[in-house]
């Protein structure tokens, strides 16, 4: 094999990709991921061994989240970027390194062979191919540090918008060290890799709490929200991913120039926020999830701005590379790059809204509405009437069905889901999953839509904080006694993050779909399985009538 990868949903077989990435990834890129995450573990091994003499760099765990967050599956496709990111972690490295050697004298030790390679920009193509997955022999405990990394992965993420927006949280940002450099430890036994998963799920649920805390002061608490569908007759941008503090300096910066702005995929939610509401120009939302983007941005007309993952490589019948922006951690070859904030001041979006201004409007693809915004404030807001309507039997469960989105067919499984059950069920949604439904006319209970969307994928963490909520309101001494389901879709790492997450709260029974990972060893999955009832989807008139037995 020239590659192996197998981090996402879509991984080959649902074993791993050998040759290129289902998602599109060539060798030479999957390679290079697998150096920068290498080299990332040696500045958290460096990192980890600082700690223990009272040394902390914020700004270093940034830059692993950084890197960690590139590697995301679709996120970023720029070959020479990685390879200068994977230069800058080596030079890192060797800087803590002997700022260590020094605190320590001859006592140091922080040089072992995982950390110590000397090797030169030309050498980075032959030496990725030696510290990839397989690098770790033993299934099993490679099984354990894959997960801890993708989970990683997701946490890193979702620090990095939150520091974006001025707040961090340097406890995950240590424990992001000393968990990476973890899986460099041969010495770490199959039960303490397991206890650090669950930890890994435990910060992964600090770190959501940080965003939602980011987002929610920054910008408001999301509020219920009609989103138009339709198109207006201006130019427009569309802008994808996640990030809002790239969201919120484009409204500003092209406010009044005569552009519409217009939401894509997981970028939808920014309607629920108050502080957004105020431009005009903010028209709607655009297309469906990441996977349909090809046609979507194609048909869109104007500029593209994507802030983060998902991007789908373009096809030779694509033309809009021209128009096409990245800006963060995203990046894609022949797509034009947004710089990183200096010195305080705000992105330069002016090329990007110059670039709109000479486009024709988007072409109409649909119309009409859809309402979200059901984030826990607003949930909770509504306890009363939602606990009188579960005692009156109005509302006979809550299905969580949250995650991401993707290509495979199989996933019709969750549209048909939502349409079977039964007419006094609601359903808890957040993340780019929610397109396999969210348009869908179910109806309300009571004047409580069947469909409340909480917002991105990492406002899973809203759906959490309404479940713990509602125990308490019932007076349950178990969070798995409330009439609630677990059907989740999961595409990448930021769902993996969010299940762990989940699994650290104490939920149990959740069904995972449209398979288990595949990172998951036989016995690694026996273990979570045993342990926490996880389970795969099978088919919706079988998982509803489980669900109500």
């Amino acid at each position: 094999m020239s590659m192996f990868c197998y981090q996402c949903q879509e991984t080959a077989r649902n074993l791993g990709c050998t040759m290129r990435g289902v998602c599109g990834k060539p060798e030479s890129l999957a390679n290079l991921f697998d150096l920068l995450i290498y080299t990332l573990k040696g500045v958290a091994h460096v990192s980890t061994k600082l700690l223990k003499q009272g040394v902390y760099y914020p700004e270093d765990a940034l830059f692993v989240m950084g890197g960690l967050f590139r590697s995301i599956t679709n996120a970023n496709w720029d070959e020479e970027l990685i390879r200068s990111v994977v230069s800058q972690a080596i030079a890192l490295r060797d800087k803590r390194k002997e700022e260590l050697c020094k605190i320590l004298g001859e006592k140091c030790d922080a040089c072992p062979d995982a950390v110590t390679f000397a090797i030169e920009p030309d050498d980075y193509d032959d030496f990725a191919t030696k510290v990839g997955v397989l690098r770790t022999e033993n299934e099993d405990v490679r099984s354990l540090r894959e997960t801890i990394v993708y989970g990683l992965k997701g946490i890193s993420a979702y620090g990095e918008h939150a520091a974006m927006l001025g707040f961090m949280d340097d406890d995950v940002n240590k424990f992001i060290m000393e968990a990476l450099a973890a899986t460099l430890d041969d010495s770490l036994s199959a039960d303490q890799l397991v206890g650090l998963v669950l930890k890994t799920g435990e910060n992964a649920v600090k770190i959501m709490a940080k965003l939602d805390e980011a987002n929610t002061t920054t910008y408001g608490n999301p509020e219920p929200t009609k989103v138009f569908l339709g198109v207006g007759k201006n130019p427009g941008i569309l802008v994808s991913g996640h990030d809002l503090k790239d969201f919120e300096e484009l409204l500003k910066q092209s406010e009044g120039k005569g552009v519409d702005i217009y939401t894509h995929s997981e970028m939808l939610p920014a309607h629920y926020y108050p502080a957004f509401k105020k431009y005009k120009h903010f028209v709607g939302n655009y297309g469906g999830s990441w996977w349909h983007q090809l046609e979507d941005f194609q048909n869109f007309n104007g500029a593209i701005l994507m802030t983060t993952n998902c991007i789908v490589p373009l096809r030779k019948e694509n033309t809009y590379l021209d128009k096409f922006f990245t800006t963060g951690m995203a990046g894609y070859p022949g797509a034009k790059h947004i710089a990183d904030r200096k010195d305080g001041k705000e992105k330069d979006f002016s090329e990007l809204i110059a670039c709109a201004l000479k486009c024709p409007a988007p072409k109409e693809m649909e119309n009409g509405y859809i309402t979200g915004g059901f984030a826990h404030a607003t949930v909770l807001s509504l306890a009363d009437k939602i606990v009188d309507a579960v005692k009156s039997g109005a509302i006979k469960r809550f299905v969580v069905m949250a995650g991401c989105d993707g290509r495979m067919p199989s996933r019709k499984y969750f549209t048909e889901v939502a349409e079977k059950l039964p007419k006094d069920t609601v359903i808890l949604t957040a993340g780019c999953a929610k397109y396999r439904y969210i348009k869908l006319d179910l109806g309300d209970i009571g004047g409580i839509p069947r469909i409340l969307d909480a917002g991105q994928c990492n406002d899973s963490y809203s759906l959490a904080i309404i479940a713990l909520k509602l125990k308490e309101v019932f007076g349950l001494d178990d969070v798995n006694k409330l009439p609630i389901s677990f059907d989740l879709g999961w595409y990448e790492q930021k769902a993996v993050a969010v299940l762990l997450a989940l699994l650290s709260l104490g939920f149990k029974n959740i069904q995972v779909g449209p398979t288990l990972p595949g990172f998951l060893s036989p016995n690694v999955a026996k273990v979570i399985i045993d342990t926490f009832g996880l389970k795969q989807t099978t088919d919706a008139d079988s998982d509803i009538a489980a669900m109500f037995a």
